[in-house]
């Protein structure tokens, strides 16, 4: 007579389903948890950078904006334009009074690295009153001379005007414009000169409605 080993017990089809699911189950687990913490630290942080951007809007405002020549605060004195070219484009107005003395905009070129932000203030003869660049992705050493941090390159819109140059020199010097490039990083130049030109065409469109005064109700 011979001896035989008990069979093993075979697991049962649901106990095996609930084995492979546990996996799944705590990964579903995980990644729930962590899309509520990422939600959670947006819905913190959100205020904040809000801040720090309009803090930074401020400063660049008053770069391009000269504080002597209104007795408002731009950054809150603000009119939608709705351009044929650019689209709908909000302007800061500077007022002394009821007057307009000067507007300033953002407009996007896009350069080397992408998207180029660039910030206007233009005066009501339709001169240039400073330019600033107020985000980009250009190349650290090349291309970031369009930072005024970095190089005073931008400074030299000041004054500029449809008028001065004429149009078909509103480039860079190696396109046979007037404005300086930078060395090795001729696109990040070209991309400026390009959107502060379109700005001042925007202007020229709508002088009529950026430059109207400021009515009585409107406050400043």
């Amino acid at each position: 007579m011979s001896c035989h080993e008990p069979a093993s017990p075979k697991a049962s089809p649901s106990v095996s389903r609930a084995g492979a699911a546990r996996p799944a189950l705590m990964l579903g687990t995980f990644s729930l948890a962590t899309a509520l913490i990422l939600g959670l630290s947006d819905d913190l942080t959100r205020p904040a950078i809000a801040a720090r951007a309009t803090e930074d809007l401020n400063a660049s405002l008053l770069q391009v904006l000269p504080p002597e020549d209104h007795d408002n605060d731009p950054g809150t004195t603000e009119r939608m334009v709705e351009d044929g070219v650019e689209g709908t484009v909000p302007v800061y107005l500077a007022v002394e009074g009821q007057q307009v003395t000067g507007v300033a905009f953002e407009l996007t070129g896009y350069g080397y690295g992408g998207a180029i932000r660039v910030l206007l203030g233009i005066a009501p003869d339709g001169s240039v009153l400073g330019v600033r660049v107020l985000s980009h992705a250009e190349t650290p050493g090349l291309g970031d001379k369009i930072e005024v941090a970095k190089d005073g390159w931008i400074l030299g819109f000041a004054g500029r005007s449809l008028a001065d140059p004429l149009p078909d020199k509103w480039k860079v010097k190696r396109d046979g414009g007037v404005f300086d490039q930078f060395s090795g990083a001729t696109i990040t130049p070209r991309a400026v000169v390009a959107t502060v030109h379109r700005g001042l065409e925007m202007f020229a469109r709508q002088s009529d409605v950026l430059l109207a005064p400021l009515d009585k109700e409107a406050g400043q």
